[in-house]
C-alpha cells in the first residue's frame, strides 16, 4: 500500500514537473500543488490515451505519457491564465 501510494506521488510530480515546463512563463505552484496537478493530468491523459490508443499497441504506453504531460500542461495553463487578468 505504501509502495502504491509513493508510486503516485513520483509519477504526479514527474508528470507535473514536465507539464508545467511545457508552459511558458512563471508558475509560481509549491510542489503539492504540482503533484496535484501532475496526478489530474495523469488520470485525465490516461482516460483520452486508452480512448485514442487503446491498450493493444506497444507505443500506446508511450503516446498515453505524452498526452498525459499535455493534459497537465493545460491544467497548468488554465489555472495561470487567471492570475494574469
Amino acid at each position: 500500500m505504501f509502495s502504491l501510494l509513493l508510486g503516485m506521488l513520483v509519477t504526479g510530480l514527474i508528470i507535473g514537473a514536465l507539464g508545467r515546463l511545457v508552459v511558458p512563463g512563471p508558475n509560481p505552484m509549491g510542489i503539492f500543488s504540482t503533484i496535484l496537478v501532475g496526478l489530474a493530468g495523469s488520470v485525465l491523459g490516461g482516460i483520452v490515451g486508452r480512448l485514442l490508443f487503446g491498450q493493444r499497441y506497444s507505443y500506446a504506453i508511450g503516446l498515453s505519457i505524452v498526452v498525459s504531460v499535455l493534459c497537465t500542461a493545460l491544467i497548468v495553463y488554465a489555472l495561470q491564465r487567471p492570475r494574469h487578468r
